[in-house]
């Protein structure tokens, strides 16, 4: 990688990513790009090009104009969000995906994105979940996500572009507050943590998911778009997780720092009905050994950060 595009650059991942490959690369050789354009953040006023992916010629002109040899593309409506608009989800997680892989096919550039545990469906095994099992999602951004996996290995074997993905777990960060993810309850309890001493979670009691650091995920995607081609056997899409948990195991670390901290609950049927067809804990072994996935973060140390972190912005 030495010149990279980065579509949906102000969502959740985006910014984090954008971030970090420009402390990497330089910020002349990592264009962001979204539908919107910053006026204020960490991405204001630097390289920056409005793109909506669902305009091919558009995405085309910036890839050939900026001289890219990475698209990365993040670009996506997210769980429950999808559910609430799913042929807006189809439009943009399919129509963009189909775009942007084709413009990689068409510029020979290598090509990132993430799928995620939103792929597997309630008959998929939910303890030691497989690299490789039965995957039948019930949700509209499930069937995106399935979808996307197999169109990314379609280009593979069809085309010969150089395809990458994880499935990410929920994300948990201090920088950008996430919004549509079912997962999202995990970065709320922190904020709430620190504002209000309380938190009302959507997800129910003992509702195991995996989640990981936003840091481990950043460097997940550098380290996996940095291997050798010929040690990738699963390429779309590695199964990767720093941790499962439930909210009552948050609360109990969060009260090691905050002791009157108090957790509630007011279930969202819809993000509990998402939540619970996901599996309980992914095995990450293939990643571990065809790239070295290691994180670094586990439930207490992200604890420390977040509430850290967060107590610096509010």
């Amino acid at each position: 990688m030495e010149r990279i595009i980065i579509t949906g650059a102000l969502g959740q991942i985006g910014t984090e990513l954008t971030i970090k490959l420009r402390e990497m690369y330089g910020d002349e050789n990592v264009l962001a790009t979204d539908i919107n354009i910053p006026e204020t953040g960490p991405l204001a006023g630097k390289p920056f090009e409005r793109l909506d992916v669902r305009n091919f010629e558009d995405m085309m002109d910036i890839c050939r104009t900026f001289k890219a040899d990475t698209i990365m593309h993040m670009a996506a409506l997210l769980s429950a969000t999808a559910e609430i608009h799913p042929q807006l989800a189809w439009d943009i997680n399919m129509g963009g995906l189909v775009n942007a892989l084709e413009t990689a096919r068409k510029l020979n550039l290598q090509f990132f994105t993430p799928s995620s545990i939103g792929a597997f469906g309630p008959e998929t095994p939910k303890q030691n979940t497989p690299q490789t099992t039965i995957q039948r999602p019930t949700t509209m951004y499930g069937v995106n996500k399935v979808s996307g996996e197999l169109l990314c290995d379609y280009y593979f074997t069809k085309f010969g572009v150089d395809t990458r993905s994880v499935r990410f777990p929920g994300l948990i960060s201090h920088v950008k507050e996430p919004g549509g993810g079912t997962t999202d309850y995990a970065v709320e309890i922190y904020f709430e943590a620190v504002r209000k001493g309380c938190y009302t979670s959507y997800i129910a009691e003992g509702t195991y998911m995996d989640m990981m650091y936003m840091d481990d995920a950043i460097n997940a995607i550098i380290k996996l778009m940095n291997a050798p081609g010929d040690t990738l056997t699963d390429r779309n899409a590695f199964n990767v997780s720093g941790m499962s948990i439930e909210p009552e195991m948050i609360a109990a670390e969060i009260k090691k720092h905050i002791p009157d901290f108090e957790l509630k609950y007011n279930v969202d049927e819809v993000r509990q009905g998402i939540a619970e067809t996901w599996p309980d804990a992914i095995d990450v072994s293939a990643a571990s050994e065809q790239w070295g996935f290691d994180p670094e973060y586990n439930l207490k140390r992200m604890t420390e950060v977040m509430l850290t972190a967060v107590g610096q912005k509010v």
